[in-house]
C-alpha cells in the first residue's frame, strides 16, 4: 500500500509553527497528504501553508487552552484522517524552584491534557477505518530525570509510556503507533536555548525523515546513530545516578531565551 493510501488523505499536524512541526509538514506534503495545521501563530502557519503544494486548513489556538483539544477534534470531525502526529511542547527551563508554577501547569496542559484528549479522539477513528498512525514526540529526556527541564522530561515520560502502551493494545488493527524521541535537534527554540551545539545535534530533515520510514517499526524509534548509542549506554550500562547526572551536566546549559 503505497504511503498516502496507508496514511492519508489527511494528517493533522500540532505544533506545525516551526522547527520539527513544519519540516514534518514539509515531507508529509512531499509524500501527497492533505494537511491540518495547528499552532498558536496564524501568521507562520500561513507562511508554511502557501510553501506546499497542497491542501491544507489552518487552526490556530493555544495547546495549553482547556478546550483546545475538543476544538481541534470538532475542526477536523468531517476528514479522514489517517495520520494524527502530537510535535507541540512547552518547556520550562531552569532550576524548578525558579520557575512558576503556572508555567509547569502549562507544560502539563501542552504535553499531556491537550494530547491525550486528541488521542481519544484520533485512535477510535483509525481503527475504524483499519489504516492509519498515531505519532507522539518525545524526547531522551523521557529516559530519566532529566534536570533543569524536570517537568518537561516528566510529561516526555507520559508521552512514550502512552504510545507504548497504544501500540501494544493497536496490534492486528492495522494502526501503527510510534513515539519517536529525538535527542538534541537544531530547532529554533533550542538554538536560542545552546550556548553551543549538544553533541550528537541532528537536523530537523533528518529526524523527520527516519520517522516517516520507520511509522510501522514501533512502539518507539530513537533516531540518529549517535543518539541511539548514547540511550543504550545510560539506559542499560550506567548507573541511575550516574545517567541522571551526565543528562543534568547538559541540561544546565540551557538558558531562557531572551
Amino acid at each position: 500500500m503505497r504511503f498516502v493510501e496507508r496514511y492519508g488523505p489527511w494528517a493533522v499536524v500540532c505544533g506545525a509553527s516551526e522547527g520539527l512541526g513544519a519540516e514534518y509538514a514539509r515531507q508529509l506534503a512531499a509524500k501527497g497528504l492533505k494537511l491540518v495545521l495547528v499552532a498558536r501563530r496564524e501568521n507562520v502557519l500561513s507562511e508554511l501553508a502557501k510553501s506546499l503544494n497542497v491542501e491544507t486548513r489552518l487552526i490556530a489556538l493555544d495547546l495549553a487552552a482547556d478546550d483546545a483539544g475538543t476544538r481541534i477534534a470538532e475542526q477536523t470531525r468531517e476528514l479522514d484522517v489517517g495520520l494524527f502526529l502530537y510535535n507541540a511542547a512547552f518547556s520550562p527551563i531552569g532550576p524548578l524552584l525558579e520557575q512558576s508554577l503556572e508555567d509547569n501547569l502549562k507544560a502539563v496542559a501542552v504535553n499531556v491534557r491537550t494530547p491525550t484528549t486528541l488521542v481519544h479522539h484520533f485512535v477510535p477513528r483509525l481503527v475504524k477505518r483499519t489504516h492509519g498512525a498515531l505519532v507522539l514526540l518525545s524526547s531522551l529526556t523521557a529516559f530519566q530525570g532529566s534536570p533543569y527541564v524536570s517537568t518537561y522530561g516528566a510529561t516526555k515520560s507520559f508521552n512514550l509510556s502512552l504510545a507504548e502502551g497504544l501500540w501494544a493494545e493497536l496490534r492486528g488493527t492495522g494502526v501503527d503507533v510510534l513515539c519517536v524521541c529525538p535527542g538534541a535537534t537544531a530547532t529554533p527554540n533550542l538554538l536560542k536555548a545552546s550556548t553551543k551545539a549538544p553533541p550528537g545535534m541532528q537536523q530537523p530533515a533528518d529526524v523527520v525523515r527516519e520517522t516517516l520510514d520507520n511509522l510501522d517499526s514501533g512502539p518507539m524509534l530513537i533516531p540518529g546513530a549517535f543518539n541511539k548509542f548514547a540511550s543504550l549506554l545510560m539506559r542499560r550500562l550506567l548507573p541511575r545516578r550516574a545517567t541522571i547526572a551526565i543528562m543534568a551536566s547538559e541540561t544546565r546549559k540551557l538558558q531562557l531565551p531572551p
